[in-house]
């Protein structure tokens, strides 16, 4: 069933939101432009004002104005003649013949260049490619297709919209449909107060540099010349770590981009440039790559005393005695690892449409001893619900406008240590049965809420009693400490099922692989941590049995 709203204007309220939050807390940085901007919008007639916002919302810049056809905006045509006179719309703009064929249909198409023969039945793309050939020039919609009774306009003041959108959200990736998806109630979000401290943007030149490194990723995407975007991306010299983070995450991407082409000497000297979490990882495989082991087992040996997060340790122990065997060096023995509980099942192929870890589940799942298919989502839900104050709590920074997920530094590496009391709060309520009520009583009242924990979806209560009757709180305790100590790595890895033997209050982990698949190094990790810990885990090896037809 499709949800309407009730306000048919709703699409002008959110942007006039907008417009009064960015107003109201970012006026200091706002250039006379956008301050002008915002004034005029206010003094427009509310059908015009729709219009543009309408406009504003869809793809491209030029649209015809047959298609701005509204049921709520009464006089479209009275709105337009509005819009051009304050410079908000140009009527009949030159147009390159790329852009008149993103407004034309493939009829109208024949008809405005008088196609006939195999050219009338050629493809659109096609009819495009031949007729480039014969026209270069730009000249307006009326001059083009002098037949049509229909207008070409071209909007003005997207892109600072879209600056303006950047304020309030603080990123490129959401747009105006969340506040539509707020409104229908599909998405809720924690509320949270807001000061100037919280803005996403504390200088002009924050704003100016986040562009800038925006550009420079569509440069990047584009297939530009890496030395056009390191050019580029050299320009921006910022203090502020959230938008570098954004800078070094660039050049990360760019070192892999060059290290697929074996441009070694550029991949190695971008991955140098780079403080983004891997990067002194790729460092070294690059230096071993072109025969510089010496320098990659120095740079190992370096890394060994202070890794980044578990996942760079494990990639760099892999990497040691390969290179120290390069160099005649004599390796240090392996510790032994405890060995990995491990289990295997033969069962029929499945007649209907499956997934291998619901056929384990299903064949291991008993009326007094349930199994669930959780994988990433039971232990982070219980983390989420337990710690929500610490993970919500508004610290400078962290959240900027309604419709934050999660705080904006979640994957930073000081993102615990700034909420380092808040958190230990919580914790030691697993030191006593207050945890139980604190995240049952989480899970009552912020059913629903957006969380970058919290499974709504794969936690029902059936689910969250058997997990609080039959995890004991120390073995809680372990698993949330393992996600503080590296949120973006050590949310995933989980197994794939749960077992649980309410009787006996205890539980199980259960990591299911089929035919030919391997552990990844994530669940190698996980799994290595449930042994020094003595966490119940064990891993299902399924093979298909051959059955007697």
């Amino acid at each position: 069933m499709n949800r309407v709203l009730p306000n048919p204007l709703y699409y002008l309220d959110n942007f006039q939101l907008v417009l009064d939050w960015v107003r109201e807390r970012y006026d200091d940085l706002l250039i006379p432009e956008e301050r002008c901007f915002i004034n005029d919008f206010f003094s427009l007639q509310q059908a015009s004002r729709a219009l543009f916002v309408r406009m504003v919302m869809r793809k491209g810049d030029y649209f015809r104005e047959s298609k701005l056809s509204y049921a709520e905006i009464a006089d479209t045509s009275e709105a337009i003649s509005s819009l051009i006179k304050a410079g908000w719309i140009v009527p009949d703009p030159p147009l390159s013949l790329d852009q008149l064929f993103d407004l034309l249909q493939k009829p109208e198409i024949v008809i405005a260049f008088s196609l006939t023969g195999v050219e009338k039945n050629l493809k659109k793309t096609e009819q495009l490619d031949c007729l480039r050939n014969r026209f270069d020039t730009s000249k307006p919609f009326s001059a083009w297709h002098p037949a049509s009774v229909d207008r070409v306009v071209h909007i003005q003041h997207k892109s600072l919209c879209d600056r303006l959108r950047l304020l309030f959200f603080g990123n490129w990736h959401q747009d105006w449909s969340e506040f539509v998806l707020s409104d229908l109630g599909i998405y809720q979000y924690e509320a949270i107060p807001f000061s100037l401290e919280s803005r996403g943007f504390q200088t002009r030149r924050d704003l100016d540099h986040y562009i800038a490194v925006q550009v420079c990723r569509e440069l990047f995407d584009d297939a530009e010349p890496i030395e056009l975007v390191l050019a580029e991306l050299s320009k921006i010299v910022s203090d502020n770590e959230w938008i570098n983070g954004r800078r070094h995450k660039l050049l990360f991407r760019m070192g892999q981009h060059c290290e697929k082409q074996k441009d070694w000497d550029q991949a190695l000297m971008i991955y140098r440039m780079s403080a983004y979490p891997g990067s002194r990882l790729r460092t070294i495989r690059v230096l071993e790559k072109t025969g510089q082991s010496v320098a990659a087992l120095k740079l190992l040996n370096e890394a060994l005393l202070a890794p980044e997060n578990d996942a760079e340790y494990q990639q760099l122990q892999r990497s040691a005695p390969r290179l120290n065997r390069k160099l005649g060096n004599v390796n240090k023995p392996v510790t032994t690892k405890v060995p990995v509980i491990s289990f295997e099942l033969a069962l029929p192929f499945p007649d209907a449409s499956f997934y291998v870890e619901g056929v384990v589940k299903n064949h291991l799942h008993q009326n007094d001893a349930p199994v669930y298919y959780v994988e990433n989502t039971l232990i982070n839900s219980l983390f989420g619900l337990l710690c929500w104050p610490a993970i919500f709590k508004p610290v400078p920074g962290a959240f900027f406008h309604p419709f934050h997920r999660g705080p904006v530094d979640l994957t930073s590496a000081d993102f615990h240590q700034r909420r380092q009391d808040d958190f230990a709060i919580c914790m030691e309520q697993l030191d006593s049965d207050d945890y139980l009520a604190t995240i049952r009583e989480t899970y009552q009242t912020k059913r629903g809420i957006q969380s970058p924990f919290v499974y709504w979806n794969n936690l029902d209560a059936d689910l969250l009693d058997l997990a609080l009757r039959c995890i004991p709180a120390q073995h809680l305790r372990l698993w949330f400490q393992r996600i503080l100590s590296d949120i973006n790595s050590n949310r995933n890895g989980f197994p794939d099922l749960i077992q649980f033997w309410p009787q006996e209050k205890r539980y199980t982990m259960i990591e299911v692989k089929g035919p030919g698949d391997r552990l990844q190094d994530n669940q190698k990790r996980l799994i290595d941590f449930c042994a020094l810990h003595e966490l119940p885990i064990s891993v299902c090896y399924l093979e298909w049995r051959e059955v007697d037809r």
